[in-house]
């Protein structure tokens, strides 16, 4: 079985061992260290966790630490282990204007006005709200009961004791600069993205970036938008209604292709976990796009969803490294933290940053300031990655046990993009039953599945299939969960 990724601390590094395997991981960190990926203070793994991670030895890691602690590039102090020394800053090829963050400020308190008022008879949260499932297994949702209260507690307590009254009041559209600089480090870190905090926005969720984004380029001339077929529902929706065409992008095995964006002006993709059949987007197919954006002054939109979650191998990185000023990169605590939460990130690039952060603080002022510092707590602490790698296990457990009990009880079916992620999908045998009968036995016995149907802009002569969410169930209704899924494939009575 392969090893599990869950290193102390989580660190993206593209090694390229052609040269050696040692002289490789230098000057992998080397440039994560010059480009400001690996900020000056950041801790690194240990030597141990770094050579099982990578592949390499325990010795070849220690050694490139060595030297490049020779060099000035890092620091070995005996019981804080090793971290990036402190350098200067490195050169920036194009920085947003961060100037404007005072323009922002100035501008907040004009920013309530600009909110619409509720809605006359809204309907109260209860009216409405559909029963809960006996069993749920629809995609989209980690399980909630393993939310870091502990660690949310204590890094709020550590706030709360040190911030201003200013905090409660209106500010930058953009977010906490607090929590921008701990994503800068923290996705140059694990994700690989070039992510200077003043191209870094906060949203109240991916949903809104999209939005933003779909209006902000719609202003900018951007008639249309391809999106990956089958793709997530929602979010064509979000962008039809900002007045766009949707141009599909057909998925294979490779990921989506890149040979219909003539006469677009965006792309949004999903290249680590492509939703929802997911695949990861073949190295051939990321260069293809990043050189159609670069060549048309196109744009790509990265829906980088779950990225954090890999399974049999080191998270691959983010596209958006490839292609700073030509990709925005969206990221989510959603998948790993809980969706209540509301907090999202969009890195942009330097073009961007004014409009959309206009574009946000005219659709809600800002994203809550709280829960945002607690946030860039938990990352400055590195709770949030023994969150995620203690999340990382928990999920690699479930998907196993998914592929192992779907082998045993319901051989016909074929199971997808188990790599990574926090869903499978699993394609119907052509003869049947088709989605409609699975959804009919599903609901008498009680148990939630996403059909692949409404995945496609249209559903006709397509693959049938289910989307299972092996994240979503509390712990001890996991197994219940599948046992109903494998008595629903096999057509067995309630």
């Amino acid at each position: 079985m392969p090893k599990s990724w869950a290193g102390s601390v989580d660190l993206h590094l593209a090694v390229d061992t052609s040269g050696g395997r040692r002289a490789g991981l230098e000057r992998a960190l080397r440039t994560a260290i010059a480009t400001g990926r690996l900020a000056s203070g950041a801790a690194l793994p240990s030597t141990r966790a770094l050579s099982a991670e990578l592949g390499l030895s325990r010795g070849t890691v220690s050694a490139a630490y060595d030297q490049l602690t020779a060099e000035g590039y890092l620091t070995a102090v005996p019981g804080s282990g090793t971290r990036v020394a402190d350098l200067p800053d490195p050169p920036q090829a194009s920085r947003a204007d961060s100037a404007s963050a005072a323009s922002w400020a100035g501008s907040a308190s004009a920013a309530a006005a600009a909110l619409p008022p509720p809605a006359a008879g809204s309907p109260s949260t209860a009216e409405g709200r559909a029963e809960a499932p006996l069993h749920d297994l629809l995609p989209g949702r980690p399980d909630l009961s393993t939310f870091p209260t502990s660690a949310w507690l204590r890094s709020t307590r550590r706030v709360l004791g040190r911030v201003s009254p200013e905090v409660h009041a209106l500010g930058d559209p953009r977010g906490r600069p607090e929590l921008r600089e701990a994503l800068a480090g923290y996705l140059g870190r694990t994700r690989g993205v070039h992510a200077d905090p003043a191209r870094i926005v906060i949203t109240s969720g991916y949903a809104q970036s999209l939005g933003l984004l779909a209006s902000v380029l719609r202003d900018a001339g951007t008639t249309s938008f391809a999106m990956e077929e089958p793709g997530h529902p929602f979010h064509r929706a979000i962008v039809r209604r900002a007045g766009l065409d949707i141009v599909p992008l057909p998925v294979d095995d490779r990921g989506a292709r890149p040979d219909t964006l003539d006469g677009v002006g965006a792309a949004v993709l999903t290249p680590a976990h492509q939703y929802p059949s997911g695949a990861t987007l073949h190295p051939d197919r990321r260069r293809a796009f990043a050189t159609w954006a670069r060549d048309t002054n196109g744009t790509i939109i990265e829906d980088d969803y779950d990225g954090e979650f890999r399974y049999d191998r080191q998270p691959v990185g983010a596209l958006q490294g490839t292609a700073p000023d030509h990709v925005v990169y969206g990221g989510t605590a959603s998948k790993t933290l809980a969706p209540a939460l509301r907090l999202a990130w969009t890195v942009l690039p330097a073009h961007l940053v004014e409009p959309f952060a206009e574009a946000k603080r005219l659709a809600d002022a800002h994203t809550q300031s709280l829960a945002q510092l607690v946030l860039a707590d938990l990352i400055d602490t590195h709770a949030y990655d023994r969150h995620i790698r203690a999340s990382r296990l928990r999920y690699r457990r479930r998907r196993d046990l998914l592929i192992e009990t779907l082998r045993a009880r319901a051989p016909h079916v074929r199971v997808l993009g188990v790599a990574a992620g926090l869903h499978a999908l699993v394609l119907l045998p052509s003869a049947g039953p088709d989605e409609n009968e699975i959804m009919r036995r599903a609901a008498s016995h009680g148990l939630a599945l996403m059909p692949l149907r409404d995945h496609w802009q249209d559903p006709a002569g397509r693959p049938q299939g289910l989307i299972v969410g092996y994240s979503t169930p509390v712990g001890p209704a996991y197994a219940p969960a599948l046992d109903a899924l494998c008595t629903v494939l096999a057509g067995r009575p309630p």
